[in-house]
């Protein structure tokens, strides 16, 4: 599974070579913005392997006290997957909480703890409604295909990925905030020119409400086909400078010039076979006999998508130092790249230069130090 893993971000990879210069961190932040940023960095790790530990250990018992499938297999499977969502979201809440706290102190929280838990309640209906179904078409898909079950279970998974990024715009992300096409002005008209200039169809551009919840900035794109489209954090058309927005703007349309959201769905769809197999492997190994298997592959699935997504972090990082020279190619603007990476990295609290294990396990983006000397190198 991983040989594939890696052999499918090396076939997907940007092929173009980036130019970076060396980069101090202190050159761009004071001793004090780092060691803020390194003590809110380190405490979110540590409650982020708390969670993760109370979310295994609720599935390792799962796997222990499974109920016997009994007289109505695919009944029990749902409710079981259903049942491991809320578990897993209740034994975990004090530590998201804390999490929140934590994050709340150093400014970046707007949002209420009602609305906080009302969120996380939503959440938890969504995550628990799906993986009932999810559970239901496992226990049918074992029952009908038996230990190659791993087959269609590998299709399954990459024609949902297709379904829900194609739907999620208009379906889920809706749920939680508030989306409204960008009005009329310079900012607009300057996406317009821009996506003109690079020659794609940007397709809509949206403000969201992020403010309600966060005084983080950000920017993705999102969508495949007829739901595509490029999301701006209110945040950031407030917070930042023209210049700033520009490059932002530039940036999501190098993703959409080059296809980035339908290759991420290739590279899944290339994967999904080897990964399938390894849990359904895994979970063979450890399902009780006459037990519902549902807690046995989802434990798999906890072991195995991790260092799945170690994997895919290459590429995605990849795909973002594309992403960043694309827009400074459209912008020609490197001073507008180094004040907005300064800038966002204090306004979201982040680690400019985290140390090279982080990076590698979860660094989805270059860091910031690296954005910065790509600035100056171009």
């Amino acid at each position: 599974m991983l040989v594939v893993a890696e052999a499918a971000v090396l076939l997907l990879r940007p092929k173009e070579r980036v130019a970076v210069d060396p980069v101090e961190a202190r050159a761009y932040f004071s001793v004090a913005e780092l060691s803020r940023a390194t003590r809110f960095r380190d405490g979110q790790l540590w409650l982020f392997g708390a969670r993760t530990a109370l979310e295994l250990g609720v599935l390792v018992a799962a796997v222990r006290l499974a109920p016997r499938v009994g007289r109505r297999p695919v009944a029990t499977g749902a409710a079981v997957a259903a049942g491991l969502v809320l578990a897993s979201t209740l034994v975990a809440l004090p530590v998201r909480a804390a999490s929140r706290e934590r994050a709340r102190r150093v400014g970046l929280v707007t949002q209420s703890w009602g609305g906080w838990a009302a969120d996380v309640a939503k959440g938890s209906a969504i995550s628990g409604t799906l993986a009932a179904g999810g559970g239901a078409l496992l226990v049918v898909g074992m029952r009908r295909f038996g230990r190659g079950w791993w087959a269609p279970g590998a299709a399954a998974v990459a024609g949902f990925a297709l379904v829900f990024t194609y739907l999620g715009p208009v379906l889920l992300d809706p749920v939680f905030n508030r989306f409204t096409p960008l009005p009329a002005g310079s900012t607009r008209a300057d996406v317009l020119d821009l996506a003109r200039r690079a020659g794609v169809n940007v397709g809509e551009v949206y403000d969201v409400d992020a403010s309600r919840r966060t005084t983080a900035a950000n920017a993705y794109v999102t969508g495949i086909g007829h739901t595509k489209r490029v999301v701006l954090y209110d945040t950031l058309l407030k917070d930042f400078t023209p210049a700033e927005t520009r490059l932002v703007v530039a940036h999501e349309l190098g993703h959409v010039r080059y296809r980035d959201v339908p290759h991420g769905l290739l590279w899944l769809a290339l994967v999904a076979p080897f990964a399938t197999f390894a849990v359904a492997e895994l979970a063979a190994g450890i399902t009780r006999a006459g037990r519902t298997p549902v807690p046995a592959v989802a434990l798999s699935l906890a072991l195995v998508a991790p260092a799945l997504t170690v994997v895919s972090n290459q590429l995605s990082r990849a795909i973002e130092r594309r992403a960043d020279a694309f827009a400074l190619e459209l912008t020609r603007d490197p001073e507008a790249m180094v004040a907005f990476e300064r800038r966002i990295t204090l306004q979201n609290v982040g680690d400019p230069d985290p140390p090279g294990w982080q990076r590698f396990l979860f660094g989805t983006h270059p860091s910031t130090v690296e954005r910065i000397g790509q600035a100056l190198a171009s």
